[in-house]
């Protein structure tokens, strides 16, 4: 897919697709009772992004929402917990960071058929594109600044002390995570077992780094997820918080620092760039700038959260991928991040091999 094609199948709206319609009208007599100044008629639209919980825009004559589901059908245990995501969005939103502020969550299946909560509508830019062409050379590094210092504010909060102490087990990240993606992968017999994931799974588990910290994390902090102000670098909302929970910030920092090495087809990269031309700040000057904000001298390990994130991501396209072989991929581009599982379980065993050889 080119970049056109990713923005044209990503960006707006459409009529809701088939197996994903449910009772509008009970849905707006749920918000007359749960939404302060909620007054219809009611509209529901689907947003074509978003690949496990699918997403709706609610146009009112007064005001949009966004209202999150869990998709029909038959899921995964502890998959698609939209419970989750309301209670992050909440938190983090009392504790000043960007995000969508949050109506209301509804946990009774009798409404629409899932579990779902409703947050506002936040208006301005989301780029497709990590190059960021729409923006003028000049601007671009104070736009990347502006994902840097975020993600550094993000790790600089508390979790005891702004209600999220409980959000997830604190302590041996890299062990856990490494086992619920790989328990995860080789639980789907229907999307099939891969060679290159097989090997980096083994060598994750064996060569996890001593040392650890604890914090809240978003575990897709991508330019994609995130909305800009419309015409300053500064982020309105930090969207997508699926995957979020209290981890390590160095592997959430490297995730979203991935972007460096990241071909821009698979999701948005800076693989084979010309950062300079494109007046954009360097991998070690990126790491730097966080380092700064974070108060480390450096980040030791790198090549390791490098290679475990690979991994993740390309677990992540596995589920993808089955969730395509069942039928309940939320997005209609989810039979392409399904092609592109392999080769990003070659990358991840790439990046396994530059550690291996201490590079």
């Amino acid at each position: 897919m080119t970049q056109s094609d990713i923005v044209a199948a990503n960006s707006g709206t459409t009529a809701v697709r088939e197996g994903y319609a449910f009772d509008e009208a009970a849905l707006a007599g749920w918000m007359a009772a749960n939404v302060a100044g909620f007054a219809g008629p009611l509209t529901v639209e689907q947003f074509r992004g978003g690949q496990s919980n699918p997403t709706y825009k609610l146009v009112t004559p007064g005001k949009a929402y966004v209202l999150r589901r869990k998709p029909p059908g038959d899921l995964l245990p502890g998959a698609h917990a939209v419970d989750r995501e309301a209670k992050v969005l909440s938190a983090l939103g009392a504790a000043g960071f960007p995000v969508a502020h949050v109506h209301g969550l509804c946990i009774d299946d009798s409404v629409i058929g899932t579990w779902f909560y409703v947050m506002d509508m936040v208006e301005g830019r989301v780029f497709w594109d990590a190059s960021l062409p729409e923006v003028p050379q000049a601007e671009r590094p104070a736009y990347f600044d502006a994902m840097n210092q975020a993600m550094a504010q993000l790790h600089g909060f508390d979790p005891q002390a702004i209600g999220l102490g409980d959000y997830g087990k604190p302590g041996n990240y890299f062990a856990r995570q490494i086992g619920r993606w790989g328990k995860q992968y080789l639980a789907d017999e229907l999307a099939g077992r891969n060679a290159d994931m097989d090997a980096v799974l083994e060598w994750l588990q064996g060569n996890i780094p001593e040392g650890d910290e604890t914090s809240v994390i978003h575990g897709d902090f991508r330019c994609d997820n995130m909305i800009f102000h419309p015409t300053e670098p500064r982020i309105l909302a930090v969207l997508d918080w699926e995957l979020s929970t209290l981890g390590h910030p160095l592997a959430d920092f490297a995730y979203h620092a991935m972007m460096y090495r990241m071909p821009p087809d698979i999701v948005p990269g800076l693989g084979g760039a010309d950062l300079a031309a494109l007046n954009i700040p360097s991998e070690a000057d990126y790491i730097a700038a966080y380092c700064a904000r974070t108060g480390r001298a450096t980040i030791d390990n790198y090549a390791f959260y490098l290679a475990f994130n690979l991994f993740r991501l390309a677990a992540i396209f596995h589920g993808i991928k089955g969730r395509v072989l069942r039928g309940t991929a939320a997005n209609a581009q989810a039979a392409q991040r399904a092609e592109a599982f392999p080769r990003l379980a070659r990358l991840a065993r790439e990046a396994m091999a530059e550690c291996i050889a201490g590079r």
